[in-house]
């Protein structure tokens, strides 16, 4: 027998969730900003260096803090207002990809690749500690 389930959404899963766990929202809020601010440190000493410059413009920050800027490897809009992105100078795409006239070179996807499942770990850990908080408040 196949277990039936039901796709509610995002907002239909935060809901029953702050409703189970009051502070869960918090919780991740705070996992996600730090865990960007981990991600970006990390990328910035493998970023390319001919100046400096771009390797300084590395940096996390919320979407809803940049409206104007988009964030490296997020396709558009998000309707989460804790979503978090790493910000760069235009650059990123042609230093990461390659251009027709010069070779890729590779240094914020592998480093997001072998930092994923940290920061899986962060997040896991901010829905086991708002458990416990409600735990304890019961």
């Amino acid at each position: 027998m196949r277990p039936q389930l039901k796709w509610e959404g995002r907002e239909a899963l935060y809901r029953r969730l702050n409703q189970l766990l009051p502070n869960v929202e918090k919780e991740i809020a705070v996992e996600q900003i730090e865990g960007a601010k981990e991600l970006a440190n990390r990328i910035r000493p493998r970023a390319p260096r001919r100046t400096g410059q771009y390797a300084d413009s590395v940096a996390a920050d919320k979407l809803s803090n940049r409206p104007g800027n988009r964030a490296i490897g997020v396709p558009g809009k998000t309707k989460d207002p804790n979503a978090t992105g790493i910000f760069g100078n235009f650059i990123w795409r042609f230093l990461e990809f390659g251009t027709v006239k010069t070779a890729a070179r590779p240094h914020i996807f592998p480093t997001y690749r072998a930092y994923r499942k940290a920061l899986r770990r962060r997040i896991a850990g901010a829905v086991n500690k708002a458990v416990r908080k409600a735990k304890r408040a019961r």
